[in-house]
């Protein structure tokens, strides 16, 4: 890796011009190789209140890859973006980088806290931790929404005689009261996989085993999220409304690639720019008061391949 990254590493700055946005350019840069030590820088960004941070990959257990976020003077309040297995090609800690560049703002909040024990977990094998380092997984900060909404996983009452383990969402205000969730609700309202899925692997994990706390549901909505076809569509959403806004191509001309076309009474041809506004989660579903943060992958599949000319993978959530 070049000794020198200062014209390689990404820099996301605001301006006076854009108080509210991140100006991006570039790419984050590719890890070749994380081991040695010393964290490898990824990309540089200031976040909404003005101070700068940086991204980094450092190495973990048993050569897995910490995709960090901390702050760029101090390297203090460390969030991690993710952890990759060894075996993951290199170039996936940029797509994670990408990805969280991407937010607008990228909001470091949203990522638990870094802990000592992160760079010992096999992030494979969950259950091989031991309880110390699980519950300090799940003792890290909340992950919060773009309304400030936090959500924490809680003992509530379950149908049997035993409390369940379950999401639950507290108020921006912090009122007191959390409204049980699904782990696929708290994914969607976060738009993002992480923590919410890790974070109940570590917890599932702790309490296996436990006959005093039933864990089945959480077992069934972690199963479900990670096996279903229907994804997220955030990156999608983001590489239309990109190439609408550099004119490469409007939201009509995307739809009738995908082969969604609408006639006038006149039988002229356009594409269905309703389709496709709810596909990517700009419009909602008929009877529906929200945008759906989902997609099925075959649609997203479509979409990517021949309305945008790119791969899906070029648009999935990380």
């Amino acid at each position: 890796m070049p000794a020198s990254s200062s014209d390689t590493i990404a820099r996301h700055r605001n301006t006076e011009r854009e108080p509210a946005r991140h100006r991006r350019s570039g790419g984050c840069r590719r890890v070749s190789d994380p081991a040695g030590g010393a964290p490898q820088a990824l990309a540089l960004y200031t976040d909404s209140s003005g101070h700068d941070r940086e991204i980094v990959a450092r190495t973990g257990s048993l050569g897995s890859v910490l995709v960090i976020d901390r702050d760029l003077a101090t390297s203090a309040d460390r969030r991690l973006l993710a952890h990759l297995a060894a075996d993951e090609p290199p170039e996936n800690a940029a797509l994670i980088c990408r990805d969280y560049l991407q937010s607008d703002p990228p909001d470091p909040a949203r990522c638990r806290a870094l802990t000592e024990q992160d760079a010992r977990i096999d992030p494979l094998a969950p259950l091989g931790c031991d309880a110390a380092q699980i519950t300090a997984l799940a003792s890290a900060s909340m992950p919060r929404d773009r309304e400030g909404h936090a959500y924490a996983l809680r003992l509530v009452a379950g149908r049997v005689a035993i409390p369940e383990l379950r999401w639950g969402c507290e108020t921006a205000d912090g009122a007191p009261a959390m409204r049980t969730l699904s782990l696929r609700e708290v994914v969607g309202n976060l738009e993002h996989y992480e923590p919410a899925c890790s974070l109940t692997e570590g917890m599932l994990a702790l309490h296996k085993g436990d006959g005093e706390i039933s864990t089945s549901v959480l077992e069934a909505e972690l199963v479900r999220v990670r096996e279903s076809p229907i994804v997220l569509n955030r990156r999608l959403r983001e590489a239309v409304l990109a190439h609408v806004a550099n004119e490469r191509r409007s939201m009509s001309e995307i739809a009738r690639l995908c082969g969604r076309v609408k006639r006038d009474r006149k039988g002229n041809e356009s594409g269905e720019t309703s389709w496709l506004a709810r596909r990517v989660g700009l419009l909602a579903e008929g009877g529906r008061g929200a945008p759906t943060p989902w997609v099925h992958s075959d649609v997203l599949a479509l979409i990517a391949r021949r309305g945008l000319g790119l791969t899906p993978r070029e648009v999935e959530v990380a």
